[in-house]
């Protein structure tokens, strides 16, 4: 059995740890109402821009344009969205897994563009090529960094030197669940897109055409998604790690009480010996 002065040190260190955790955990359950709400109210908007632009090119059929071309030759450029802080239980890793565990984004198919810094650090030291870094913009994200990163994004896209544009973020569904999702950007994906019967009656025309319509609106749908992977992953962030505070919180108590548990019959032990050898020592003199 352990010393008490060893069981006590190990008692006083967990317990501030779990004070720190503890703290954490307030900490993340504030930032966690304000990020959950925005999540929230935006949702809507997103989940309807990405219908109806994949609805509209749907009913377009064919159309050549630079932003609708598929560069099979080229690598594929994920947006990885993580943060830029631990402690959030699986939440960071969950976004690696869907890169390293699919061979169709191994580290020789892709590029990374990264927001987060603990998705960076991971997928480099798996051999990934990091081309640009958003890290810093995870913590408070504005529609200004998303547009930025759209641009980019397309620039590449136009000029050739991506063929596929993914977006890896965490899907915030509820408190205790955030789920981590892959989704393709560009070129949109109008084949698992199923028209209703009104919607196959109703003709598509563009003015002025295609290509001005088009210039203007596929970047807004890019920066509106991004935006909306953003607002989500720091409501899951948030998330993650209140939970992940709140087990080591209750892991802290557990672990006191049985440290607790322990040092009463140390100490039991303890003075149980020292009448024993008083006795002891009494017997003898008589």
């Amino acid at each position: 059995m352990a010393s008490m002065r060893d069981i006590q040190r190990r008692k006083v260190s967990i317990e501030s740890t779990g004070q720190i955790a503890k703290a954490m955990k307030l900490v993340s359950t504030v930032k966690l109402q304000k990020a959950r709400g925005r999540a929230e109210s935006s949702k809507p908007y997103f989940s309807g821009m990405y219908n109806t632009v994949s609805a509209v090119l749907a009913r377009s059929g064919n159309i050549n344009h630079r932003f609708l071309q598929n560069h099979p030759d080229k690598k594929r450029a994920v947006i990885v969205i993580t943060s830029n802080r631990g402690l959030a239980g699986g939440y960071n890793s969950n976004i690696v897994k869907l890169l390293t565990k699919d061979e169709e984004f191994s580290s020789d198919k892709v590029v990374l563009y990264t927001v987060g810094r603990k998705g960076k650090d991971s997928l480099a030291s798996n051999g990934y090529e990091v081309k640009k870094d958003y890290s810093d913009i995870i913590d408070e994200p504005l529609y200004s960094d998303a547009m930025n990163i759209s641009a980019e994004l397309l620039r590449d896209f136009a000029n050739g030197e991506i063929g596929e544009i993914y977006m890896a973020y965490t899907v915030f569904k509820n408190t205790v669940s955030h789920i981590p999702m892959m989704q393709k950007l560009l070129p949109v994906s109008v084949e698992d897109y199923e028209l209703s019967e009104e919607e196959k009656l109703v003709p598509m025309n563009y003015e002025p055409g295609e290509e001005e319509v088009l210039d203007l609106i596929i970047p807004k749908y890019i920066s509106s998604l991004i935006y909306g992977a953003l607002v989500e992953a720091v409501a899951s962030e948030n998330g993650a790690r209140m939970a992940a505070m709140d087990s080591a919180t209750s892991n802290a108590e557990e672990m006191i009480s049985e440290l607790s548990l322990l040092y009463n019959r140390a100490r039991q032990s303890s003075i149980t010996q020292e009448l024993t050898e008083i006795i002891a020592g009494a017997e003898a003199i008589d």
